[in-house]
């Protein structure tokens, strides 16, 4: 029963102290500033985070498997293009919106069909597909933004229902999808499977090709959610956005505790790693300190969060190799 209980400790112990750090963090600005336990400033806080939380969701999926993707912060602007030239030459909103998703997902796919057929690194190739789809960006556009849309297309990054906006609703559905597919499908199962033992996946007769497609495919389509999402809240098509993205998106999937090595991964880590880096970026305006101090702290993030994975990751691994050596004994 003990040794269950702390497996099951083990295994959530880096969301409870995401948990932790949120109250702590949420208690200090509570008490520096009046403004922060306030209905307004928390729908603030879940609208920004809404666009990390689905962008971050997609990277979720491609960590799981093992790899990773530099290239949605790029992905997410040429979705945005797309849409904003397909509205532009007279197409519906419905169908400008399929259009981008269907790039994005295009680069996707094809991000997982180089790294599966050619059996090169993740790194490398979805290093090129950023600066790929940016440049296509700067392309379409001639490096000059496109503005102006219907407020149908608007109303999706802001817009209202009710005390929500569509982001925020967005983002939770695409969450709770997210939780069921990872740990209650067959394509959950298998993402993992993928970056814990991929040969044995192999040689149970699973197509690795074909899952591999599929898990940068999903990616890239949460990263055109996000394009839709930021050229939808500014009314502007800018080739240029999406900057940093993938870099927020890969602190908060390996800051909720997904392995960075792949074979595990979480869905409530990363939503809740999202809302802690989203607290974080409004204490930092509410404090007044400077923006551009985010990057800095989240780079911090990263490296603390891989070097505490890695730590337990050995330690872990020890413990199992003396068990191992104490029963053969």
């Amino acid at each position: 029963m003990f040794p269950k209980i702390k497996l099951l400790l083990g295994n959530i112990f880096p969301q409870l102290l995401l948990i932790l750090v949120m109250l702590v963090m949420v208690i200090f600005l509570s008490v520096a500033s009046p403004f922060f336990l306030t209905w307004d400033n928390f729908r603030n806080v879940f609208d920004h985070s809404s666009l990390y939380i689905i962008m971050a969701l997609g990277m979720t999926f491609v960590i799981s498997s093992g790899g990773v993707d530099l290239s949605v912060g790029a992905v997410a602007a040429l979705s945005g293009v797309c849409m904003a030239v397909a509205m532009q030459s007279g197409l519906g909103v419905g169908t400008s919106i399929l259009i981008g998703l269907a790039a994005g997902g295009l680069v996707g796919a094809t991000n997982g069909s180089i790294i599966s057929l050619f059996k090169i690194n993740p790194f490398i190739v979805t290093l090129g597909f950023m600066s790929l789809a940016r440049g296509l960006a700067l392309i379409i556009t001639g490096g000059i933004p496109i503005y102006g849309f219907p407020r149908a297309f608007t109303w999706w990054g802001s817009g209202h229902i009710g005390p929500l906006n569509p982001p925020m609703l967005l983002a939770a559905f695409m969450a709770v999808l997210a939780a069921l597919v990872l740990n209650m499908s067959r394509f959950g199962y298998y993402t993992v499977a993928l970056g814990g033992n991929e040969e044995a996946l192999r040689r149970s007769g699973v197509s690795i090709h074909l899952y591999k497609i599929m898990v940068y495919l999903l990616c890239g389509v949460t990263a055109a959610l996000g394009g839709l999402i930021v050229t939808a809240r500014l009314n502007t098509a800018e080739p240029l956005a999406g900057w940093m993205l993938e870099m927020d998106s890969i602190a908060a999937v390996v800051l909720g505790g997904t392995s960075m090595k792949g074979g595990r991964g979480s869905i409530a880590g990363t939503l809740i790693a999202c809302l802690l880096l989203g607290i974080l970026r409004n204490g930092l305006v509410i404090l007044s300190i400077p923006a551009y101090y985010q990057q800095l702290l989240i780079g911090m993030i990263i490296l603390t969060a891989v070097i505490f994975a890695e730590v337990r990751s050995r330690k872990g691994l020890a413990g199992t190799h003396k068990k191992e050596r104490s029963t053969a004994v």
